[in-house]
């Protein structure tokens, strides 16, 4: 009976296995023996057994316990990386196991990569990856289930992989515990706890990490969400900032685009307006007129002036309105009005300007140019008067002569000055382009423009045809869709001699056409006998002197015969010898005079059209010189 009080006290009172056994020995030498001593033992088995459910009871316990920290701990808010290292430290201290791990797929190419080692001694772990299928990691996903093994290495009951195979080797592992870890339904990776001996894992310890990986699985869920959602906000801060940014550029750009244009509707000198460009922009700028003359110029340029002489140098003439870099972080923006360049304006801008400032370089250039457009009398009010002047001056219906050059003197306009008409008809799609450069041509030479039957028709101040017909070429054939064919005629000094110049330019247009003289510029001046043709005023004696008046006068100067040689070669078909007889004179004597005429007249006076010119003027004049001396004897005997 004492012995069983014995055992009782040592069950109470936990002691330990051997004390138990001790009490039994003590009963023997007490001469216990038979059923009594059989009884003793088996207290002692029964006493061992409660004895060893309670330690387990109580570690399962502990086990709980910790594991409700753990999920407390978890519980609060944690990147991916903070979550798996809390996870696979709980796990090799829940356990008592030396090294824990994680393998999770790789983002890139969804291997399994060793994630968050915990009591590891090497580094060989880093970037470790598993090829597919290998590895008691892909075991368990595959099984869904938790897989251990008593030694790693020597276990052929699964896929190896020889890069981790000897990472567990230099770690010195043998048993090894993965169970699978879950994010809700799916599963995302696995947890491992390992030992450095050779050991079997329990039920309990299966259990513990199987719960462990549960909550840790919760936990990263939560986790990459709020990474995830961490990202999103700093992404939405990022665009917000963007977006505020932007609005203090869209304001500022407001607000400096206000002060510009408000300069220039003020009728300020351009440096003022320069100046403001230069205090917006923060940057030195230069406004140059259409021939590279300095304008204006704002901002430290004295040690830049060589920088801006060579961009001025290098740009040329620009005709797209966007900003080009040129050289050194020096942007040119062309000034344009109707396609016309004004001048260039310069700005030291940098090399990568930003947006707000690429559109503050375009407005600029756009309020410069409303500025000298305005200085120089370019305005919508202006334009409309003398276009309405000009369709006036072609219109059939008589109009008084006064009130004609009164609106003329108004705008500039002399009508009693000799003017000349310029016909320009444009192909293709260019005709809106063309009628805004024709129209900024004529005020820069002091005109009028207007469009008459679908052609573009200009009165310039003049007196030569054939040079204005050149200009208004040259100014149009820039734009795209083929050069005009520009006509002109002239010189007029009436405002109701205007009609007659437009219709005698018009017959030399559709001659120039019929003829495929397209895509040129002439005067009826120019197109010799055609052109007397085709003039309201048959003016023979402009015709006679502009085709063979070197001639005549060289005659009457020295008394020669040049003349009479020059009817003798056409009338002989062009022949020195039978014009030599003709004349009476040597053969060498003809040559050396038909030499002479090339000098007078040009070398390429045989040619056939100018030969036909030459025979019609000698014609005329011949004609000409008959009728004067017939007139002359009866002027006489009037006298």
């Amino acid at each position: 009976m004492a012995a069983v009080l014995a055992l009782l006290d040592l069950l109470a009172g936990e002691g330990s296995a051997n004390r138990f056994e001790a009490v039994v020995e003590e009963a023997r030498r007490q001469g216990v023996t038979g059923a009594d001593l059989r009884t003793v033992e088996r207290i002692k088995r029964l006493a061992l057994g409660i004895q060893a459910r309670l330690e387990r009871r109580q570690q399962w316990s502990a086990a709980l316990a910790a594991l409700v920290d753990t999920a407390s701990d978890l519980a609060s808010p944690h990147t991916v990386e903070d979550t798996l290292k809390i996870i696979t430290r709980r796990a090799r201290l829940l356990l008592g196991a030396d090294v824990s791990w994680v393998t999770l797929p790789a983002a890139d190419d969804g291997a399994l990569r060793l994630h968050s080692l915990d009591g590891h001694v090497t580094m060989l772990n880093t970037r470790l990856r598993l090829p597919e299928g290998a590895g008691l990691a892909a075991a368990v996903l595959a099984h869904r289930a938790p897989l251990w093994t008593s030694d790693y290495l020597t276990d052929e009951s699964f896929r190896h992989a020889a890069e981790l195979d000897q990472w567990i080797g230099a770690e010195g592992l043998h048993a090894v515990l993965a169970v699978p870890l879950s994010r809700g339904t799916a599963f995302a990776g696995s947890l491992h706890v390992a030992d450095r001996s050779v050991r079997h894992f329990s039920a309990d310890e299966i259990a513990l990490a199987n719960m462990l990986a549960e909550i840790g699985g919760v936990a990263l869920s939560r986790a990459v969400y709020l990474d995830e959602t961490l990202a999103e906000m700093s992404a939405l801060r990022d665009r917000l900032s963007r977006a505020e940014a932007d609005l203090a550029d869209a304001r500022g750009l407001t607000e400096a685009q206000g002060a510009l244009l408000a300069l220039a509707l003020d009728g300020c000198a351009p440096q003022l307006l320069v100046e403001e460009c230069h205090v917006r922009l923060r940057a030195p700028v230069l406004l140059c007129g259409p021939h590279g003359t300095t304008i204006a110029a704002a901002g430290d340029l004295s040690e830049r002036g060589e920088a801006f002489a060579r961009a001025r140098k290098a740009a040329g003439v620009l005709l797209d309105p966007a900003p080009v870099l040129l050289q050194d972080g020096i942007w040119s923006v062309p000034v344009l009005a109707g396609g016309h360049p004004l001048g260039v304006l310069y700005v030291q801008a940098g090399p990568a300007p930003t947006a707000g400032t690429a559109e503050l370089l375009r407005y600029a250039a756009r309020v410069v140019a409303v500025l000298l457009s305005l200085q120089e009398g370019r305005g919508p009010v202006d334009g409309q008067f003398r276009d309405e002047l000009l369709e006036d001056l072609l219109i059939s219906v008589p109009r008084p002569r006064d009130l004609l050059q009164r609106r003329a003197r108004r705008l500039g306009i002399g009508l009693d000055q000799p003017h000349v008409v310029v016909i320009a008809r444009v192909e293709g799609g260019a005709q809106a382009h063309a009628v805004s450069r024709a129209s900024t041509c004529a005020r820069r030479l002091n005109g009028l423009q207007t469009t008459h039957e679908s052609d573009i028709v200009l009165l310039l101040p003049g007196t030569d045809p054939g040079a204005a017909a050149r200009t208004v070429h040259d100014e149009l054939s820039s734009l795209p869709g083929g050069p005009p064919t520009v006509s002109g005629s002239g010189p007029v000094s009436d405002p109701g001699a205007v009609l007659h110049g437009y219709r005698e330019a018009a017959r030399c247009l559709d001659a120039m056409t019929a003829l495929g003289a397209t895509g040129t510029s002439a005067s009826t001046h120019q197109l010799g006998f055609l052109g007397l043709l085709l003039s309201d005023h048959m003016d023979a004696d402009r015709f006679i002197q502009s085709t063979i008046g070197a001639v005549l006068d060289y005659d009457a100067q020295r008394l020669t015969e040049l003349i009479r040689t020059l009817d003798a070669y056409f009338d002989t078909g062009g022949s020195p010898t039978y014009a030599a007889e003709q004349l009476h004179v040597h053969p060498n004597t003809v040559a050396r005079r038909l030499e002479r005429i090339g000098e007078l007249i040009g070398s390429d006076w045989q040619r056939p059209e100018r030969a036909l010119e030459i025979q019609l003027a000698l014609r005329m004049s011949r004609i000409r010189r008959v009728l004067r001396e017939h007139d002359e004897p009866a002027g006489g005997q009037d006298a």
